[in-house]
């Protein structure tokens, strides 16, 4: 669906650009975006691979799994069936460990790989409420690090680019709280129906 919207942009912008005679002005802006768009690529995949390479070694040396002990509390009261598997409840600290960090891009795997044991141990082929739930909680995305976001303010200059954070914290928080409560609110009415 987004490819349609994407073209249907596109063809908006050169319409547009011909009924006013401003073809030339259109190509020469869609080069500098393109520009524009390769240097913010370059720039973000440094500190994507400097905070998934930190993330790699926090697994390796065990850190991941000490988290995963520590926040099992947690995940058992929000995902009772997935928090008691050990394989479901590494794959969803790793997610929640690199949405920390601000990544993304490195927690989407791991989110993915979570839904899929998630869906493995309920056996069936809907989606459950905890897959449901973490994908809310993904989509929300808690942040103590928000390093994408700050490398993306660093390479367009900013001299503090972690300046933000306690406004990344706040809304962190209550969007994730929104989004666990919406969707335990969800779960008890659809039960009911």
């Amino acid at each position: 669906m987004m490819g349609f919207v994407w073209v249907g942009m596109l063809a908006l912008s050169v319409c547009a650009a011909l009924l006013e005679g401003r073809l030339g002005v259109l190509t020469g802006a869609a080069m500098e975006g393109a520009s524009a768009a390769i240097s913010l690529c370059l720039s973000l995949a440094g500190a994507l691979c400097l905070w998934s390479g930190l993330a790699k070694v926090m697994e390796r040396a065990g850190l991941t799994e000490k988290l995963g002990r520590l926040m099992r509390p947690v995940f058992r009261r929000l995902f009772p069936q997935a928090g008691n598997d050990p394989v479901a409840l590494g794959y969803l600290t790793g997610n929640v460990s690199a949405n920390l960090l601000g990544l993304g891009n490195a927690a989407t795997p791991m989110g993915i790989a979570a839904v899929k044991r998630m869906k493995a141990l309920s056996g069936g082929t809907e989606a459950t409420d905890e897959m449901c739930l973490l994908i809310v909680m993904n989509t929300a995305s808690i942040q103590l690090l928000p390093t994408t976001v700050a490398s993306v303010r660093a390479s367009l200059g900013a001299s503090s680019p972690f300046d933000i954070l306690p406004a990344v914290w706040v809304t962190s928080i209550l969007s994730v709280t929104s989004g666990i409560v919406a969707a335990k609110l969800l779960r008890r009415v659809t039960r009911r129906a």
